[in-house]
């Protein structure tokens, strides 16, 4: 069992030093630090950090922030975290603790309550869009042939006139003219 760090900041005129010393003084016994946004999912150090990770160990952060960019992005990284039987702190924020009882039970209540709230954005989000179709409006692309070029187009293929012919004559792909043909 191995205690590691993860520090970062996000821009160059920032230092990860003082992160550093925090980690180090909380038993750390190596820290992975990188200048980074949080808003990259591509951070080189933290995923060398989360790939060498084994059964008992903790990595640690100086705060929530410094490891992900969203509450979502959090949940996931502990996820997997538990799911391979490693744990997790953050110093600053105390109950962010996956290797007490406490912690985890908060961290499942933050679960819980972000799942709750992807519910409901899921909720509004439908019952908007029925709205709005019941309004008429209509989702998705625009179609590429107005309806009288789809009925020119239909009576042209109608003579024998080929898909490929059609197609170019309306400047769109054959694929377009072959849905519109079969009705889609």
């Amino acid at each position: 069992m191995a205690t590691y760090g993860y520090a970062r900041v996000s821009t160059d005129g920032q230092t990860v030093e003082a992160q550093v010393a925090a980690l180090t003084a909380a038993g750390a016994s190596k820290v992975f630090s990188e200048t980074a946004s949080g808003a990259k999912t591509d951070r080189a150090q933290l995923a060398k950090l989360l790939k060498g990770l084994q059964a008992g160990d903790v990595p640690m952060v100086t705060r929530l922030d410094r490891l992900a960019r969203s509450t979502r992005d959090l949940l996931n990284i502990l996820h997997e975290l538990g799911e391979r039987q490693v744990g997790f702190k953050s110093l600053v924020d105390t109950w962010a603790d996956t290797t007490t009882p406490h912690g985890r039970l908060m961290l499942t209540v933050l679960g819980g309550l972000a799942e709750f709230e992807r519910e409901l954005i899921k909720a509004r989000t439908d019952e908007g869009r029925i709205r709005a179709k019941a309004r008429g409006v209509r989702f998705g692309r625009k179609p590429k042939l107005t309806p009288f070029q789809r009925m020119e187009a239909l009576e042209r293929l109608g003579r024998g006139e080929t898909q490929a012919a059609v197609a170019r004559s309306y400047n769109v792909s054959q694929t377009t003219v072959s849905f519109m043909a079969n009705g889609q």
